[in-house]
């Protein structure tokens, strides 16, 4: 045992192995690995994309002429004003409610909590048509509302008609901020779960205020997990505000309805409807990629690039190339060809593999 020990910590080194051919990685052909089923289902969607394509320029029952006419018509420009208000407001109410609502689910009250969490089970529970049913038909419940003696009907401060109060505008605004409250709340108390608690506790100990502790510790961090299920709802609010055609409201699903029960032109109409709805999805959607970029700072060493950017880096990339001298052949010694990134070219003195070190 003590033979074999002292043999190898201090023999001689064994003979040299035999050696290697020796290869200049620079010259090494590169053989880029080929994706057959990749290839394959890339080749069936642009198929399928192209055969979609082309029946749309070729099938008559579009009739996109009757589209071009209606696109930009009086009813359907009216429609989509009422729909942008509709969900601007329900936006806003739906979650300052929410915001509100979250806090009072993370709080210690049971009060607030059993409060909140009744209110998101019950307007999660009930259908958002049967909200705005209801509150458009308010009227035959309590006909009218007012200020006055508590558990009474003696209305002597201020009194109004519920019929007259609760408009269309009215009852829309209030089933869809009221439906949204209820979702936008469990976003926001998700978003501020994931914040790391010890950011809360570190703030606590260092003396800051509970309400700036809120805005300017947890709420930019919340943020980033709040931002794409927040616009989510939104453009669900978007297409859900065409729920309210079933209190008459002018909305833009409305007016297309209105439209193509005169004419008969059903598809025509609902394709003006899908595409105007498209175009407020796109720039909701660009605006969602803008503001999550902005939280982004400080949970990301680089920010990722804007379209613009890409474009800029594209245009300076293909440019850059335009200009450069085209590369020599590569040589089977090497002498010629550049070295690859990261590689070390032979000399001839190199016993190693490829004369890499």
């Amino acid at each position: 045992m003590t033979d074999t020990v002292t043999r190898r910590a201090g023999a001689a080194p064994a003979p040299d192995a035999p050696a290697r051919e020796r290869i200049d990685v620079a010259s090494a052909r590169v053989v880029p690995t080929r994706h057959w089923w990749r290839w394959t289902i890339g080749a069936v969607i642009v198929f399928v994309v192209a055969q979609f394509a082309w029946s749309l320029v070729t099938n008559e029952n579009y009739e996109w002429d009757v589209f071009a006419h209606y696109f930009f018509s009086e009813p359907v420009l009216r429609g989509i004003v009422i729909t942008l208000w509709l969900t601007l407001l329900s936006t806003v109410i739906g979650f300052t409610l929410g915001t509100l609502l979250a806090l009072a689910r993370l709080s210690k009250s049971p009060l607030l909590n059993s409060a909140a969490w009744s209110y998101v089970w019950f307007f999660r529970s009930v259908p958002l048509v049967v909200q705005l049913v209801v509150w458009y038909n308010l009227g035959y419940l309590y006909p009218t509302l007012g200020l006055g003696w508590p558990f009474t009907d003696d209305f002597w401060i201020v009194e109004f008609s519920t019929t007259t109060l609760i408009s269309q505008w009215a009852a829309a605004i209030l089933g869809l901020g009221l439906h949204q409250a209820a979702y936008s709340a469990e976003i926001i108390r998700a978003g501020l779960l994931s914040v790391d608690q010890g950011q809360l506790e570190a703030a606590h100990a260092l003396g800051i205020p509970a309400r700036r502790r809120l805005f300017r510790i947890i709420l930019p961090q919340a943020m980033r997990s709040i931002v794409p299920n927040a616009t989510n709802e939104v453009i669900g609010l978007v297409k859900g505000a065409s729920v309210v055609f079933v209190i008459a409201l002018p909305e833009l699903f409305y007016a297309v309805q209105v439209i193509y029960n005169r004419n008969s032109r059903v598809i025509p109409l609902l394709l003006v409807a899908v595409v105007w709805y498209t175009i407020i999805t796109t720039l909701l959607s660009i605006a969602q990629f803008y503001i999550e970029r902005h939280y982004a700072r400080g949970a990301v060493r680089t920010l990722p690039p804007t379209p613009l950017q890409r474009a800029r880096h594209w245009i300076r990339t293909q440019w850059a190339r335009l200009g450069d001298d085209p590369a020599p052949p590569p040589s089977l010694a090497g002498s010629d060809a550049p070295p690859l990134p990261g590689a070390h070219r032979s000399n001839g003195n190199d016993a190693q593999y490829g004369g890499a070190r």
